[in-house]
Order: structure tokens, then sequence, then C-alpha cells
């Protein structure tokens, strides 16, 4: 799956998923929606961000806790 607004970069906030390569991370998106903040109040709280980031970061969200851990069984 392709999350073009989406960056990983070891050196910048510790590799975590940030949203553009900017200090802003996937985890702290997801923070405030679940706090209950709209768009609009993380878009006036972080002006230089864009609705379609916000977009990104919960559709990035949604795929990694869609993923799977599958355990292998030792040979």
């Amino acid at each position: 799956m392709s999350f073009q607004r989406i960056t990983v970069n070891p050196n910048v906030m510790g590799g975590k998923p940030c949203i553009r390569g900017l200090r802003v991370t996937v985890s702290m998106i997801v923070g405030l929606v679940a706090q209950g903040h709209t768009s609009r109040e993380i878009l006036e709280l972080y002006p230089y961000l864009e609705a379609e980031d916000i977009a990104a970061a919960l559709s990035y969200a949604a795929w990694r806790a869609g993923e799977q851990e599958v355990e292998l069984q030792s040979a």
C-alpha cells in the first residue's frame, strides 16, 4: 500500500511514521482524533498541516492496525 504523505526517517522523531517529513507523528494525529479533536481544530493547532495529512494518518493507522503477526513454528 502506498502512503505518499507518510514518511519514515530514522533521523526524524526516532523513525516514527510522520506527516510529510515534518516532526508531526501519525500517532500524535490519531491521538488527537481519539481525544475528540476535529480536523478543523487540528489544522488550527498545526497550520502547516493539510486536511489530506489527517486523512492519510488515519488511513495509515487503520492499515497498521489490520496487520497480523504470524508466529512461525521452528523446524
